[in-house]
C-alpha cells in the first residue's frame, strides 16, 4: 500500500496536466502547440537545463559514467530494433526511430523530477540531452536520408546542456539575480510541456491500433532491459540506474509524428504508436517505478 501511495503521487501530477491538455482541446479551446512547443523548447527547457545542472551536487564523474550508459543503451536499442525491423520487413525509415527514441522531454524530466528530486531531475537532463542529439541527427537520418551534427548543436537545449555542463565542472555560477531570473522561466517548462502532450494526443488520428500495441509492448521490454543491463554493468548507483532506465522506457514522443509528416514516412502508424505507448504507459511507468524505488 505504501509503495502504491508512492508511486500515485508520483504519476499522477504528470498524467493529471497532460489531461488539462487533452480536455482542453476536447472542449474546444485554442491551443497553438507550435508555439508552445517553440516556446518551452527554445526558451524554458534550456534555462531548466542550465539552472539544474549548474546547482546540482551530483559528482560530475557519475555524470560521465551515465551519459556513456545512454548512448550504449540507445546504441543497443537502434541494433535490437534494426535487426528485429529488418527480420520481419517492416520499413525501417518508419519504424526505428519511434522505436528508439522515447519521450524523454515531456514526460521524463518531469516523472524524474517528481520521483527522485532535484538529483533524478540532473541526472535525467543528461539522458534528455543524449536523445536529443541522436534524435536531430541520427534519428533524422533515418526518416529523411540526411542530417548533419551542426543542426542538433544549434539546438537551444543542446547548447544549455553543454554550458550547464562547464558550469558544473568549473563550479561557476551566475549572479543571484540571473540565476533567479532563469529559474523562474524554468518553472514553465514541465507543465507547459505536458498540457501540450495532452493536446497534442487528443488531435492525433492514430492508425494501426493492433500492431502499436505489440510494438508498444516489445519497445518497453527492450528500452528498460537495455538500460537495466548496461546500466548495471557500468555500476550505477541506484538512483542514475532507475532514472536510466524511467527515461529509456518513456513512450513514442508526439516528435516521431512530426517528422514523419515532415519526411513522407508513414505518419497514421506513427500516430498510433505515439497514441497507444502514451496511454499504455499510464499502467507501465507506475509499475516500472514500482519496481525501481
Amino acid at each position: 500500500m505504501i509503495i502504491f501511495v508512492t508511486v500515485l503521487e508520483i504519476v499522477a501530477p504528470v498524467f493529471l496536466l497532460a489531461l488539462i491538455g487533452f480536455s482542453w482541446v476536447k472542449l474546444g479551446f485554442e491551443y497553438r502547440v507550435e508555439f508552445v512547443t517553440r516556446l518551452a523548447m527554445t526558451l524554458a527547457v534550456p534555462c531548466l537545463i542550465f539552472t539544474a545542472l549548474m546547482k546540482t551536487e551530483i559528482d560530475p564523474s557519475a555524470l560521465t559514467t551515465l551519459l556513456l550508459a545512454s548512448i550504449l543503451a540507445h546504441s543497443a536499442i537502434v541494433a535490437i530494433g534494426a535487426l528485429g525491423f529488418w527480420a520481419l520487413n517492416m520499413r525501417q525509415q518508419t519504424y526505428l526511430a519511434p522505436f528508439t527514441f522515447g519521450n524523454t522531454g515531456n514526460l521524463g524530466l518531469p516523472l524524474a523530477l517528481f520521483a527522485f528530486g532535484a538529483e533524478g531531475l540532473s541526472y535525467a537532463m543528461v539522458i534528455f540531452a543524449v536523445s536529443a542529439i541522436l534524435s536531430f541527427t541520427f534519428g533524422i537520418w533515418i526518416v529523411s536520408g540526411g542530417s548533419s551534427l551542426m543542426r542538433a548543436l544549434k539546438e537551444p537545449m543542446v547548447s544549455a546542456t553543454l554550458l550547464g555542463t562547464l558550469f558544473l565542472w568549473q563550479g561557476w555560477r551566475t549572479p543571484d539575480f540571473l540565476t533567479n531570473t532563469l529559474e523562474l522561466v524554468g518553472q514553465m517548462a514541465i507543465p507547459m510541456m505536458l498540457i501540450t502532450l495532452g493536446v497534442a494526443v487528443a488531435r492525433l488520428k492514430p492508425g494501426r491500433i493492433g500492431q502499436a500495441f505489440i510494438l508498444t509492448f516489445v519497445k518497453y521490454g527492450v528500452c528498460a532491459g537495455v538500460a537495466l543491463a548496461i546500466g548495471t554493468a557500468l555500476g550505477l548507483s541506484d538512483i542514475p540506474l532507475a532514472v536510466l532506465v524511467l527515461q529509456t522506457a518513456t513512450p513514442v514522443a508526439v516528435t516521431a509524428y512530426l517528422l514523419a509528416q515532415k519526411y513522407g514516412g508513414d505518419a497514421d502508424a506513427i500516430a498510433g504508436l505515439v497514441v497507444v505507448s502514451t496511454l499504455m504507459s499510464v499502467a507501465a511507468i507506475p509499475l516500472l517505478l514500482a519496481f525501481l524505488l
